[in-house]
């Protein structure tokens, strides 16, 4: 008898073990932080429902059916089969938005907030080979905004304070990450041809070409790319000062194979901007338009618990300069908070963009994703492997940072 009291005790610690095991795998998939829309109840998936609600404004307990008006925030419970507690997560109640779904490529024309290091060199003095840049502590990726307190925006600027210093300590102000620091940086003359340098490469502008996501026709804000735009020497964010978003026309595209990633050839049509950039961010590229670039109506923006695995379909353009519908499937959907532009697993299953582009490649990042008749997502980046699929981002997201931008555009106003 106790030896059958020992097994089942066992057994049953085994099991239990295994359950907490995977309701805590579960609350590290789950985000911390959800959006409802008004008269919305939480909703995750038929397995996991919401407890009960707290409004964190009045601290008061709710019935978990009642629906709280917009504005409003509350804690809540999620649990296994309205059982099992999982994690609580805070909610924010949100009013239904609606955006332009675009498609269209765009084109980019920025100029970075001061110049961006890109390379390191050694000067031949006659004596030695040294670095000026190196000794003064500078590194790849660094920016470098001020010299002797003087604004550096280009290329030409921070040359020009090399020359003049003619060998005197230059006072450099260095933007490394969010910190800001200064350092002495003393210009080196070349053996060969005399001028002093300071022995770095820097990089003030970028062009290309990407994808519109979407446009509100409220603000007359779009949001592009789903990804910020890097440096392609050091892979860093480059920081934003001004940009002009210009018509373009897809031209051709170079189809992506298994380790070689294609991309889409376009040109610029004149000089005339259609519009200008603001934030260059980790969720993508942001700004100003004249006018929607797509005739397409407007559709609801999904929260992150709205998408789900299945059909789902892209728009984008391929040729010319107006986007078609493609279908995919969205193969997996990650809701956790550690890769804001990493959230969706897709596959191209559209014979048309399989046979002209081989699936995803530079150029339609940004192309928006759409389920159930809304705004799910967009394309960000395409695995190089198998060009028939790639990463995308939650519409939520790109929306947040446009709220943001919007947000921060009426108070400087005000």
């Amino acid at each position: 008898m106790k030896k059958v009291v020992r097994i089942t005790s066992t057994v049953c610690f085994a099991m239990a073990l295994a359950i907490f095991t995977a309701i805590a795998a579960i609350a590290l998939q789950l985000p911390d932080d959800f959006l409802v829309e008004t008269g919305q109840q939480l909703y995750v998936d038929d397995n996991i429902k919401a407890g009960v609600l707290q409004d964190k404004l009045s601290g008061q307990t709710a019935a978990a059916e009642k629906p709280l008006l917009n504005g409003k925030s509350y804690k809540t419970q999620l649990k296994m089969f309205g059982i099992i507690p999982i994690k609580d997560v805070n909610v924010s109640v949100v009013e239904t938005r609606r955006v332009i779904p675009c498609g269209t490529p765009f084109g980019i024309k920025m100029f970075t907030d001061g110049v961006v290091v890109v390379g390191l060199t050694d000067i031949d003095n006659g004596s030695a080979l040294v670095n000026p840049a190196k000794c003064a502590g500078i590194k790849l990726g660094d920016i470098i905004t001020h010299v002797n307190g003087k604004e550096i925006g280009s290329n030409e600027d921070l040359a020009r304070e090399v020359v003049n210093a003619e060998g005197e300590p230059l006072n450099v102000t260095v933007r490394r990450g969010s910190s800001c620091f200064d350092t002495m940086l003393t210009p080196e003359k070349a053996k060969s041809d005399g001028r002093f340098k300071a022995g770095i490469w820097v990089r003030d502008s970028s062009a290309g070409i990407g994808t519109v996501t979407f446009y509100d026709e409220s603000s007359k804000l779009f949001g592009g790319l789903g990804h910020p735009v890097c440096d392609i020497d050091t892979g860093g964010i480059l920081p934003l000062m001004s940009g002009e978003v210009v018509d373009v026309t897809i031209t051709s595209v170079n189809k992506g194979l298994p380790g070689l990633p294609g991309e889409l050839r376009g040109s610029f049509n004149g000089s005339k901007a259609a519009g200008y950039l603001i934030t260059n961010s980790e969720t993508g590229l942001y700004g100003m338009l004249n006018s929607s670039p797509s005739s397409h109506s407007s559709v609801e923006v999904a929260l992150k618990q709205q998408v789900h695995e299945g059909k789902a379909t892209i728009l984008s353009t391929i040729e010319g300069s107006e986007p078609i519908e493609y279908s995919i499937v969205i193969e997996k959907v990650n809701m956790n908070d550690s890769n804001p532009t990493k959230n969706l697993i897709v596959r191209i299953t559209d014979e048309r963009l399989l046979k002209a582009s081989g699936g995803i490649v530079q150029g339609m990042s940004g192309s928006p994703i759409l389920q159930d008749g809304m705004l799910v997502g967009a394309v960000t980046h395409v695995f190089v492997n198998d060009p028939t699929r790639g990463y995308g981002i939650f519409a939520e997201n790109m929306l947040l940072s446009a709220d943001s931008i919007s947000a921060d555009i009426k108070n400087k106003a005000s």
